[in-house]
Protein backbone atom coordinates (compact mmCIF):
# COMPACT_ATOMS: atom_id res chain seq x y z
CA UNK A 1 0.00 0.00 0.00
CA UNK A 2 1.30 3.37 -0.73
CA UNK A 3 2.34 6.13 1.62
CA UNK A 4 0.76 9.65 1.18
CA UNK A 5 3.74 12.11 1.31
CA UNK A 6 2.21 14.02 4.09
CA UNK A 7 2.59 11.13 6.55
CA UNK A 8 6.44 10.73 5.57
CA UNK A 9 6.77 14.62 5.64
CA UNK A 10 5.52 14.66 8.59
CA UNK A 11 8.00 11.63 10.24
CA UNK A 12 10.92 14.21 8.75
CA UNK A 13 12.73 16.07 11.39
CA UNK A 14 12.35 19.68 10.95
CA UNK A 15 15.68 20.23 9.79
CA UNK A 16 15.31 17.48 7.08
CA UNK A 17 11.71 18.81 5.79
CA UNK A 18 13.30 21.91 5.84
CA UNK A 19 16.58 21.02 3.69
CA UNK A 20 13.97 19.17 1.77
CA UNK A 21 11.72 22.80 1.19
CA UNK A 22 14.79 24.40 0.44
CA UNK A 23 15.73 21.82 -2.62
CA UNK A 24 12.29 22.09 -4.29
CA UNK A 25 12.40 25.82 -4.15
CA UNK A 26 15.62 25.50 -6.47
CA UNK A 27 14.33 23.11 -8.21
CA UNK A 28 11.58 25.25 -8.82
CA UNK A 29 13.25 28.10 -9.54
CA UNK A 30 15.68 26.04 -12.37
CA UNK A 31 14.01 24.10 -15.61
CA UNK A 32 13.70 23.57 -19.29
CA UNK A 33 11.29 24.81 -20.99
CA UNK A 34 9.41 21.89 -21.33
CA UNK A 35 9.26 21.38 -17.70
CA UNK A 36 8.20 25.08 -17.38
CA UNK A 37 5.30 24.10 -19.83
CA UNK A 38 4.19 21.47 -17.95
CA UNK A 39 4.22 22.66 -15.13
CA UNK A 40 2.26 25.90 -16.24
CA UNK A 41 -0.34 23.66 -17.19
CA UNK A 42 0.00 24.01 -20.98
CA UNK A 43 0.68 21.42 -24.52
CA UNK A 44 3.07 22.09 -26.88
CA UNK A 45 -0.22 22.30 -28.94
CA UNK A 46 -1.23 25.28 -27.05
CA UNK A 47 2.39 27.15 -27.35
CA UNK A 48 2.45 26.11 -31.22
CA UNK A 49 -1.00 28.13 -31.84
CA UNK A 50 -0.53 30.79 -29.91
CA UNK A 51 3.24 30.82 -31.51
CA UNK A 52 1.59 30.54 -34.89
CA UNK A 53 3.98 27.33 -35.66
CA UNK A 54 3.76 23.33 -35.75
CA UNK A 55 3.46 21.23 -32.92
CA UNK A 56 6.93 19.75 -34.24
CA UNK A 57 8.55 23.43 -34.46
CA UNK A 58 7.54 23.34 -30.63
CA UNK A 59 9.09 20.27 -29.56
CA UNK A 60 12.64 21.49 -31.60
CA UNK A 61 12.44 24.66 -29.52
CA UNK A 62 12.20 22.98 -25.87
CA UNK A 63 15.48 20.33 -26.96
CA UNK A 64 17.62 23.47 -28.20
CA UNK A 65 20.57 25.22 -26.12
CA UNK A 66 20.68 28.28 -27.81
CA UNK A 67 18.14 30.27 -29.51
CA UNK A 68 17.71 33.94 -30.29
CA UNK A 69 16.57 35.77 -27.47
CA UNK A 70 13.12 37.21 -29.58
CA UNK A 71 12.35 33.21 -29.96
CA UNK A 72 12.55 32.78 -26.36
CA UNK A 73 11.08 35.81 -25.34
CA UNK A 74 7.92 34.71 -27.45
CA UNK A 75 8.11 31.53 -26.35
CA UNK A 76 7.00 33.07 -22.43
CA UNK A 77 4.76 35.09 -23.72
CA UNK A 78 2.99 32.34 -25.40
CA UNK A 79 3.21 30.74 -21.82
CA UNK A 80 1.81 33.60 -20.21
CA UNK A 81 5.36 35.52 -18.82
CA UNK A 82 7.36 37.96 -19.66
CA UNK A 83 10.86 37.47 -20.33
CA UNK A 84 13.84 39.57 -17.76
CA UNK A 85 17.40 39.29 -18.56
CA UNK A 86 19.53 39.78 -15.68
CA UNK A 87 23.11 39.90 -14.96
CA UNK A 88 24.77 39.12 -11.50
CA UNK A 89 28.15 40.38 -10.31
CA UNK A 90 29.53 39.85 -6.88
CA UNK A 91 28.82 43.44 -6.29
CA UNK A 92 25.42 43.32 -7.64
CA UNK A 93 22.71 42.73 -10.27
CA UNK A 94 21.73 44.84 -13.42
CA UNK A 95 18.85 44.25 -15.69
CA UNK A 96 19.67 44.41 -19.47
CA UNK A 97 16.56 46.47 -20.97
CA UNK A 98 17.99 46.77 -24.34
CA UNK A 99 15.73 44.00 -25.74
CA UNK A 100 12.79 45.40 -24.53
CA UNK A 101 13.81 48.34 -26.42
CA UNK A 102 13.89 46.25 -29.74
CA UNK A 103 10.90 44.31 -28.91
CA UNK A 104 8.88 47.93 -28.49
CA UNK A 105 10.50 49.62 -31.71
CA UNK A 106 9.51 46.57 -33.87
CA UNK A 107 6.07 46.86 -32.18
CA UNK A 108 5.74 50.39 -33.15
CA UNK A 109 6.90 49.25 -37.17
CA UNK A 110 3.64 47.29 -36.75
Amino acid sequence: MAKSFRNLRDKMSPEAQARAEAKARVMMEEMPLAELRQARKLSQEQIAVSLRIKQAAVSKLERRTDMYISTLRNFVKAMGGDLEITVRFPDGSVKINQFEEIDEHLEAQA
